[in-house]
């Protein structure tokens, strides 16, 4: 494919993930096979709506060397991997989608999932955990590969999917979801929630103290709040943006406040996660992560699996995030 070409095709499918809501923020990545020893690839920490095609670099396959005025992402080895095994795959998408990092979790093993939606997607397979951007993650995710599946589930991160071309993996990336969200072990039933009068004039209050506090108020965030359970990370961008856990309180201000000046999210019976933050990006970022954390603890807890993160990993996901990764953002 003419590099140009690949360029403007590579940013206008993180548009398009942005869209759909397979991905959010910064999150996932993007490539495409430029020739036999070359692939293209987003560059890391920058938004998908301010990528432009000069902002893409250029990886030889063989030393891994790059160029571009931007640092490629962290995962090329995993991008890598697929194109070495696989010479017919030309365009490959790592996400984070919502329900399939919750079946990459819990459920893998018993999905139900036809033989025409796995031939579809190319095979499917699991990788074994490792710390984003590190060897142990590469390998695991080239180990799941060479089963032949163009479709990987990577434990307690995301996804990576494969296809000859862009359009190919786009469409495996969103039947991926699909299959995913039948999947889940999660009630379908509306959560109690509190009234709207009295959930407003508990934000009132509590923006009173922290005025960049809002709420995040989506049904699993509810759900999971109304558990009343703690929520362990179980997902490395949860670790990285709110570290090991998010408490859960009673809907009184002086608790909520209480929380959110020790933590940037809390979860809150009947109202769901009220998240802080500066920067409004950051707000959002924070919004769509407890969403996305709930359904996933709601998931393991349904199919009665215990699921974590463990603590060296927590805490090294979070102290490479607020001294790198939070300082390069955007």
């Amino acid at each position: 494919m003419e590099e140009s070409i690949a360029r403007a095709l590579i940013c206008d499918t993180g548009r398009e993930l942005l869209k759909t809501g397979l991905v959010a923020r910064t999150w996932g990545n993007v490539s495409c096979r430029l020739d036999e020893k070359h692939f293209l690839i987003t560059p890391s920490g920058l938004d998908y709506l301010k990528t432009t095609p000069e902002d893409i670099a250029r990886v030889e396959l063989g030393t891994m060397e790059w160029e571009g005025k931007r640092k490629p992402s962290s995962e090329k080895g995993v991008h890598a991997a697929a194109y070495e095994l696989f010479p017919e795959v030309g365009f490959v998408i790592h996400t984070h989608q919502n329900c399939a990092s919750a079946i990459g979790l819990a459920g893998f093993d018993s999905m139900d999932i036809t033989a025409a939606e796995r031939e579809a997607l190319g095979g499917v397979a699991k990788a074994e955990y490792g710390l984003p951007g590190m060897k142990k993650l590469k390998n695991a995710v080239r180990a799941a590969m060479q089963t032949g599946a163009h479709t990987v589930f990577m434990v307690n991160h995301g996804v990576v999917v494969c296809g000859k071309d862009k359009k190919q993996a786009m469409e495996r990336v969103q039947l991926l979801e699909e299959v995913c969200r039948r999947n889940l072990r999660v009630s379908t039933a509306a959560p109690k929630r509190l009234a709207g009068k009295k959930a407003s004039a508990l934000m009132d209050a509590v923006r009173a103290e922290i005025p960049t506090a809002e709420l995040s108020g989506g049904d699993y965030a509810v759900m999971w709040a109304n558990t009343k359970r703690t929520l362990h990370a179980q997902l490395d961008d949860m670790a990285q943006m709110l570290g090991s856990h998010v408490n859960c309180v009673k809907a009184s201000p002086k608790k909520i406040v209480r929380a959110l000046k020790e933590r940037d999210a809390v979860f809150v019976q009947g109202l769901g996660a009220v998240v802080k933050a500066d920067d409004p990006d950051d707000r959002e970022a924070l919004r769509l992560l407890t969403e996305k954390s709930a359904l996933c603890a709601l998931h393991t807890s349904g199919i009665g699996a215990k699921v974590k993160l463990g603590t060296v990993d927590t805490a090294l996901m979070r102290f490479v995030y607020k001294k790198k990764y939070s300082k390069r953002k955007g």
